[in-house]
């Protein structure tokens, strides 16, 4: 993986990949857990994402919420 300043990375695999007109809809199991990534179309078919591929999904700090309790 090239060299990102961002910290926040989670490895996974992806469960699905959902190609929208303009948008993909990526969904990726990290540890059990649901992460799901809205990318553009084109990103997703220039990096051929596909089902059980493992990636790395990298998440801005400044875009997560925390709440309390589940």
């Amino acid at each position: 993986m090239e060299e990102l300043s961002a910290r926040n990375r989670l490895n996974g695999e992806i469960r699905s990949v959902t190609l929208g007109t303009v948008m993909a809809e990526v969904v990726v199991d990290v540890g059990g857990q649901e992460v799901v990534a809205a990318i553009t179309r084109s990103s997703a078919q220039r990096l051929d994402l596909q089902e059980g591929q493992n990636v790395t999904v990298v998440i801005k700090a400044t875009d997560v919420m925390v709440a309390i309790g589940t």
